[in-house]
């Protein structure tokens, strides 16, 4: 399994309660570019307004800028491929204030290319302080442990 994009900053923002992975509509040269790495899961979140569930906010280059057609939009909204029992049990589950669907990674599997994105309660500022503080604290511990 061979692992194109993650989204870091979703581990440290959110809490994720449950993964899902759904498949991708994607034009072929979005395919190519993707496989070489072009793609940006920061701000991206799964979209249910319409009753099907589409990713938004993802940005994917052309493969070949020169060769991109005249109405390419590399921001635009992708949908996404899940059976409707997952798609009614996620738009139960977003009604729940402050429950959002977060992108995670961005992977192939079986030669198809797959989004592993999740169910993810909002972390408060107090949290990711006290997270950077235990990490901070764990990181100083290692140096005097490696000194002597």
């Amino acid at each position: 399994m061979k692992i194109f994009s993650e989204n870091k900053k979703a581990g440290f923002d959110y809490e994720v309660l449950e993964r899902f992975e759904a498949g991708l509509v994607l034009f072929g040269q979005e395919v190519k570019s993707i496989k070489t790495g072009h793609i940006n899961l920061s701000g991206a979140y799964v979209s249910l307004a319409s009753g099907e569930p589409f990713l938004v906010g993802v940005k994917v280059p052309p493969y070949q800028p020169n060769n991109a057609g005249a109405g390419y939009n590399d921001e635009r909204q992708r949908k996404l491929l899940l059976n409707k029992k997952e798609i009614d049990y996620l738009q139960g589950k977003t009604k729940v204030k402050g429950f959002s669907l977060i992108p995670l990674k961005v992977y192939e599997k079986s030669g198809r290319i797959k989004l592993e994105f999740g169910l993810a309660r909002g972390k408060k500022k107090f949290d990711k302080k006290e997270k950077i503080k235990k990490r901070d604290v764990e990181r100083e511990v290692n140096r005097e442990l490696s000194r002597e």
